[in-house]
């Protein structure tokens, strides 16, 4: 038997109870939740565009008129969390503010207003007479695993929503009481009043991690889960889904790069440091900077003083770990940025695309053809040219928020997630 803590709907708000479970029962309360949100599915996937614009600005207006008790409950995460030494960076990610709040309800109201993407559209014709028409179709259920980030509750729910699709969310211990707050204040009140299904967005009342590993583990209930997070155990829940058909969009490592070149201009690369360094906790941060050999010495002074203004340390040569080492997974040294010369652009390319994530990678030069070079070398998800690896977010690059960040190179949906990528495509063949 292991110990675990489970949050029982219809209890005090924000309370937890201790119970004894094993991880086949943790394995059913998944199920149960799935078999909810399939059951439910159906309500989204026939609901008129109206109706689910609705349904979203309800969510934001719930926003509002809940703040009480959403922040009362992520109180009491951040205390718990702090009580178990949760770092400053990961508390961060954690803490949900007033001004915070209102962000979120704004871009729900955004996410509102975005135009539905057509259900159908003309293709062709085909011999005897026909014609070819390429239709929408939600996926049914999504799984969506998250970690200490309670504002994914909100962003993730309402992306399922606005493609029409059901949900299974999951988060670890750290975020439970404020995304349970969420959910049961913000989105399936705002999915009732719309007259929608609201046991569409199920969140599994669960700290333990074995419920990422059922998760992943239903391909006839959830085909497809979204895993945010970082580290080997997103691998880990990549590997065991991919082992039983389900299909991932998965966000496992990140950390941005940014190459100062020969050609840069000293002050706007300090600015341009000192933006990419406002939050140490999120995967598109400045992890690594790259700076070339020509101007290394005389740069790094202005560096050093820019990473000073900002509380950030830099690692510098030699080094003790991989030079892509992501800092904003490590509780102890999170306010730190590895720091490395390189040759050229082309160096810096190359292990910005062999050493690093793939997330993003940006140059920092007064040189267009140096510009250019560099983004035509590097392959990775998001590539800038002086503007800060921050930016490659939903909201920041869409103005719609995001479901994760997917890295794969492979086709299919790369970069920001976004709710038009959630769906499956269908050919129908018809008379003309």
């Amino acid at each position: 038997m292991r110990h675990t803590l489970i949050l029982r709907p219809g209890r005090t708000k924000g309370s937890t109870v201790s119970d004894e479970q094993t991880p086949g029962e943790i394995g059913d309360l998944v199920a149960a939740c799935a078999a909810k949100a399939s059951s439910a599915a159906p309500s989204l996937a026939g609901a008129a565009d109206e109706t689910i614009d609705n349904a979203i600005g309800e969510m934001a207006a719930r926003l509002s008129s809940s703040r009480a008790k959403i922040l009362a409950a992520n109180a009491e995460d951040i205390a718990a969390a702090e009580e178990s030494g949760m770092s400053s960076g990961l508390l961060d990610r954690l803490r949900i503010t007033e001004e915070r709040l209102e962000g979120m309800a704004e871009q729900l109201r955004l996410l509102a207003s975005v135009p539905h993407p057509a259900r159908s559209a003309q293709i062709g014709t085909l011999d005897g007479g026909l014609r070819l028409v390429e239709l929408r179709r939600p996926v049914g259920v999504i799984g969506a695993n998250y970690e200490a980030r309670p504002n994914v509750t909100v962003d993730v729910a309402s992306q399922l929503v606005k493609s029409r699709n059901a949900g299974v969310l999951r988060t670890g211990s750290a975020a439970l009481r404020s995304a349970t707050a969420l959910l049961r204040h913000v989105v399936a009140p705002a999915l009732s009043d719309a007259d929608l299904d609201p046991d569409a967005v199920q969140l599994v009342p669960s700290a333990d991690r074995a419920a990422a590993g059922a998760l992943v583990e239903l391909p006839d209930l959830v085909p497809l889960v979204i895993l945010r997070g970082s580290g080997e155990s997103t691998r880990e829940l990549g590997r065991r889904a991919a082992a039983v058909g389900v299909r991932t969009l998965a966000h496992a490592d990140g950390g941005g790069v940014l190459y100062y070149d020969a050609k840069a201009d000293p002050e706007f690369a300090a600015d341009l440091i000192r933006r990419s360094l406002d939050r140490l906790g999120v995967c598109n941060r400045l992890n690594l900077l790259l700076i070339h050999r020509d101007v290394y010495d005389t740069a790094l002074p202005g560096v050093q003083a820019a990473l000073d203004a900002v509380g950030v340390r830099a690692s510098l040569p030699p080094h003790e770990h991989p030079i892509g080492y992501e800092w904003a997974l490590d509780a102890e040294r999170e306010s730190t940025v590895t720091i490395a010369p390189v040759e050229d652009l082309r160096h810096a390319a190359r292990i910005a695309n062999k050493e690093t994530s793939g997330l993003a990678a940006g140059i920092v030069t007064e040189d267009k053809a140096a510009a250019e070079e560099f983004i035509s070398a590097y392959t990775g998800t998001g590539v800038f040219w002086n503007a800060p690896t921050r930016l490659l977010d939903g909201f920041k690059l869409l103005g719609v928020p995001e479901t994760g960040i997917n890295i794969d190179r492979v086709p299919g949906p790369r970069g920001p997630v976004t709710f038009t990528d959630l769906c499956l495509r269908q050919y129908a063949v018809l008379p003309v």
